[in-house]
């Protein structure tokens, strides 16, 4: 079993942070720790953006450069070509949310295609990635979700979305570049899902090329899982997912209380990391049929899955696995993994400033709730701190 702890060799971890860069990020986990600076920093900065206020720079110089690549493909490079020297590979990430419009949703699409053209030249950047609300209406899924008779015009518009996923699928297949479609939440999800799998039983003939991604704080999705394995092996087609624990837990749990049926969300966090190790276990035992993209901050899951491919004898960089985590966070998984010779890849989300602002609120109230995630970041930052000054 691999009991060394990796994870805490903070020299590795921060080893593409200068010192000015190193006070930066403990400054803004500082911060993050504060809730109610969030929380007035959240409002102001929603404010100033509306009221067009100069604050572009300010942000550029602080949390947009710690948790975002660029503001386009090319200004993401610099950061990519860093963390690929430390055998970090990159997800570029089209951060901008919130679109309507059948022109949005084909640009969205364009943008996809233009990163998968923008990753078949350079050998850094092995996976592209989309949402499904980026590709079409929330509320369309959400109706396809529940079954509901489609109108006829709805009916063409369901068939755009399809063809959005379908030129995408296909061009990622021709270059050999591996699509990631995020989930989001539950009442659009079973729409979702259909679709993605019709993308493997097309594109995943001869490897898994399209990944759905899973939210392991959902409990149906072991049984999801198990589900979507049978169809595939009588399909005679590959699996690929990605497995996180969850992004959309409060929103879950308040639409469940407010419409009255049972939340689809665990009952605790315990039961949320048995249900993704459980699925870890699965997929790691199930590897002739599925390639696992593990998505996770989490330690002790990480070990799981290093503990588990040098049980079954696999190298530590087969392709079938990779493991992920955000740009900004988590250095002393994502670096400590690739300098082992494992596959990872960091999302690096990218887009314009005050776009990509909606991304930026939800890192820094996700890290303000999540326990213990701050703290871990600033006591490996104070310990590389310290160390250096023995230097």
């Amino acid at each position: 079993m691999n009991t060394d702890l990796i994870f805490d060799n903070t020299e590795i971890a921060f080893s593409l942070k200068n010192d000015s860069e190193l006070e930066r990020a403990y400054f803004l986990f500082k911060m993050i720790s504060i809730e109610p600076l969030v929380k007035i920093g959240t409002a102001a900065t929603n404010f100033a953006i509306k009221a067009r206020l100069p604050i572009e720079g300010l942000i550029r110089s602080t949390v947009f450069d710690h948790f975002c690549g660029g503001i386009n493909e090319a200004d993401c490079l610099n950061v990519i070509e860093k963390m690929y020297s430390k055998g970090v590979s990159s997800v570029l990430d089209y951060s901008v949310e919130g679109k309507e419009s059948e022109k949005e949703f084909d640009a969205a699409k364009d943008k996809i295609l233009g990163i998968i053209d923008f990753a078949k030249e350079i050998e850094a950047i092995p996976i592209a990635v989309f949402k499904p609300s980026g590709f079409g209406r929330f509320s369309l899924y959400e109706k396809v979700s529940r079954g509901d008779i489609l109108t006829e015009s709805e009916n063409i518009e369901w068939n755009r979305v399809v063809g959005r996923y379908n030129e995408v699928c296909k061009k990622a297949k021709e270059n050999d570049i591996a699509i990631l479609i995020d989930a989001e939440e539950s009442w659009m999800q079973r729409a979702a899902d259909g679709l993605v799998t019709k993308m493997m039983q097309k594109y995943n003939t001869e490897k898994p090329i399209v990944y759905n991604t899973l939210q392991m704080y959902r409990h149906d999705r072991i049984a999801f899982l198990l589900d979507e394995h049978k169809k595939a092996k009588e399909g005679k087609y590959f699996l690929g997912y990605k497995l996180v624990r969850g992004a959309y837990m409060e929103k879950e749990n308040d639409r469940a209380e407010d419409k009255g049926y049972v939340s689809p969300i665990c009952v605790s966090k315990f039961a949320t990391d048995e249900n993704f190790n459980k699925a870890v276990r699965y997929m790691t035992d199930n590897l002739e049929d599925m390639s696992l993209f593990a998505g996770t901050h989490n330690e002790d899951s990480c070990y799981l899955l290093m503990n588990l491919m040098e049980e079954k004898g696999l190298l530590n960089n087969d392709p079938r696995v990779w493991f992920g985590q955000l740009y900004g966070m988590s250095d002393h998984i994502s670096f400590n993994l690739s300098n082992k010779g494992y596959n990872v890849a960091k999302y690096v989300p990218f887009g314009p400033v005050k776009d990509v602002m909606p991304y930026l609120i939800r890192r820094a109230e996700e890290n303000t709730s999540v326990a213990g995630q701050t703290g871990r970041e600033l006591a490996l930052l104070t310990k590389e701190k310290k160390r250096r000054k023995t230097l």
